[in-house]
C-alpha cells in the first residue's frame, strides 16, 4: 500500500505563484510513477502533469506546461508541483496520485489518490 498526503493549497492572486507538496510513504518501489491531477466544481478530474521516478521524465498538459513544473524531493519521497503565472481558471482541487511503470494522462489508470488540497486563484 502507498499513502499519499498533498499540502500547500491556499488562496492567491492572479499572477501568483504558489508550491503544492505531495508526500508518499509505503512500498512505492523504484518504477513508481507520481501525477497531479486537478478538479474545478462541475468540471471532470484532468491530468495537470506527472514524474517517473525511475526515468526522471515529466510530462505536462498542455495547458500548464509553459508555468507548472514538476520536481522531486527524493530524501522525503515528495513530489513538488510548483505553480507560476497563476490564472483563475487553475483554480480547483488539486490530487496527488500513484502508478506503477509509465506515466499515463488517465486518472482510472492510477492506483492510488491522496486526499487533495484546494487551490483557489482569485482575479
Amino acid at each position: 500500500q502507498v499513502q499519499l498526503v498533498e499540502s500547500g493549497g491556499g488562496l492567491v492572486q492572479a499572477g501568483d505563484s504558489l508550491r503544492l507538496s505531495c508526500a508518499a510513504s509505503g512500498r512505492m518501489g523504484s518504477a513508481f510513477v507520481m501525477a497531479w491531477f486537478r478538479q474545478a466544481p462541475g468540471a471532470n478530474r484532468e491530468f495537470v502533469g506527472a514524474f517517473n521516478w525511475w526515468t526522471r521524465r515529466t510530462h505536462y498538459a498542455d495547458s500548464v506546461k509553459d508555468r507548472f513544473t514538476i520536481a522531486r524531493d527524493s530524501s522525503k519521497n515528495t513530489l513538488l508541483l510548483q505553480m507560476n503565472s497563476l490564472k483563475p481558471e487553475d483554480s480547483a482541487v488539486y490530487f496527488c496520485a500513484a502508478r506503477q511503470y509509465t506515466i499515463s494522462m488517465f486518472q482510472h489508470e492510477y492506483n492510488y489518490w491522496g486526499q487533495g488540497t484546494q487551490v483557489t486563484v482569485s482575479s
